[in-house]
């Protein structure tokens, strides 16, 4: 599969409603599950599913990013992961979402763009096969009361497709590219407290074309023919309680390019599509926003199930106990700089949020020491305790059922448990791309889906 993305347009040109997810996550229990879920649900066209992970810049960069990794450490970390699950590497995409100075904003251009011309070559070096390069925000010397033009936005993103193309031309392997960005201006306006503003057809097109001018300019006409994606706001998000459906009446404008022959070789990809139901993840791939970003909600759905363990653990009385809860609040108090600017409100308010954000800030503590020991400690309590079926079915129903579906038997791992409820979104996603038939008996009584 030199070029899966290509091949899923491709598929979506000859007739089939075909998508693809993006696991945007670096959590080893996540990614775990994406393998495991890839490997169930293929079919006798495809009998592994590809699977697409992405890292992000501030994740994994050349200085190592909040992950401590530089990308062809990730690159081993997934890898080791896949090979573990039994997944076939060769079907593994890997991506670098938005790629460029993100994370040195604060700097002039100069060396702002510098470091992300680095960026890039490392993860193209590092074997990451789908690379979005984005370029929209502001450094330090642009006038911050100008909006960024199409323009310099195009030229900036043209710099870093030279330096993936110098780098890829080392071994004649050459990515696919995203261009676009979904981050709205700042201050920006939103159509009503419960929409966002969806891309107007106009910008789509403006954008498109600064690119395309540009990139031609540069002589990079074959970079261009791997552009595969344009990152859209098809009008989702979500936030620490609330979540804004996709609507695509409201969408139709922007979704009807896609039909329209000058963009046919491409698709639109959605970021923040975490926690729509089945229905709308589905329109969405049928309206051409065929690739689907999911990060938070993977975690959240790891959060929810090892909060019910820890509930679990509770209820039986286990001695010597992990108080896994009270251990990751501790972390979160101690360094508080991954959620304090995001969490606002009271003390209470704040608090509750640590815990259940839909933003799920909680998983930027899960490497602690402190939180990876308690969370050991959880798993060999719950393990130990072989915890009775009537108590999982209180806390954990839906894995409960998906083991019970699969033959497994009572007493059940702790990590099947936690798996087998991440299981729960993934599927949603591939019901969207068209990887689960529409009669599979997924679950659908997950409180986002209903």
């Amino acid at each position: 599969m030199k070029y899966p993305i290509r091949d899923m347009i491709n598929r979506r040109a000859a007739g089939e409603k075909a998508g693809m997810y993006s696991a945007c996550t670096a959590n080893a229990h996540v990614l775990r599950a994406v393998f495991a879920a890839a490997r169930e649900h293929g079919s006798a066209a495809r009998p592994v599913l590809p699977v697409l992970i992405e890292a992000t810049a501030n994740q994994c960069n050349q200085f190592g990013g909040y992950t401590g990794m530089v990308p062809a450490d990730f690159v081993r970390f997934v890898c080791t992961l896949s090979r573990e699950a039994g997944y076939d590497s060769s079907l593994l995409i890997l991506g670098g979402d938005h790629l460029g100075p993100l994370v040195w904003q604060d700097e002039p251009e100069k060396t702002a763009m510098a470091k992300a011309e680095d960026l890039v070559r490392a993860y193209v070096a590092a074997g990451f096969r789908k690379i979005h390069l984005d370029t929209s925000m502001r450094l330090a010397d642009d006038d911050a009361a100008v909006r960024l033009s199409d323009e310099t936005i195009a030229r900036r993103a043209v710099r870093l497709a030279l330096a993936c193309e110098e780098e890829a031309a080392r071994t004649g392997v050459y990515p696919e590219y995203v261009i676009g960005s979904e981050v709205p201006i700042p201050g920006g306006t939103q159509e009503e407290e419960d929409g966002v503003c969806v891309t107007s057809p106009a910008d789509f097109e403006q954008t498109f074309l600064a690119f395309r001018t540009a990139f031609e300019a540069a002589g990079l006409s074959d970079a261009f023919a791997r552009v595969v994606g344009v990152v859209v706001q098809p009008g989702v998000e979500f936030g620490d309680d609330q979540i804004i459906e996709y609507n695509r009446a409201k969408a139709a404008d922007l979704t009807r390019k896609c039909g329209e022959s000058a963009y046919r070789q491409i698709v639109f990809e959605g970021h923040s599509t975490d926690y729509q139901t089945p229905a709308s993840l589905r329109e969405m791939v049928e309206d051409g926003i065929a690739i689907l970003k999911v990060g938070p909600a993977l975690t959240f759905y790891f959060r929810e199930a090892v909060f019910a363990l820890a509930e679990i653990e509770q209820e039986l009385g286990i001695g010597d106990p992990s108080d896994f809860k009270a251990v990751l609040e501790s972390a979160m108090q101690g360094a508080p700089d991954n959620w304090q600017k995001y969490y606002r409100g009271t003390e209470a308010e704040q608090a509750y949020k640590r815990k259940y954000s839909l933003s799920d800030r909680s998983r930027y503590y899960f490497p602690d020491d402190r939180v990876r020991e308690a969370f050991a400690k959880l798993i060999q309590n719950i393990d130990r305790s072989e915890a009775p079926i009537s108590i999982l079915s209180q806390y954990l129903p839906s894995a409960l059922a998906r083991l019970r579906r699969a033959g497994k038997k009572a007493p059940y791992a702790a990590e099947d448990l936690i798996e087998a409820r991440i299981k729960d979104v993934i599927e949603e996603y591939l019901y969207a791309t068209g990887d689960i038939r529409d009669d599979h008996c997924f679950n659908r009584n997950l409180i986002f889906s209903q």
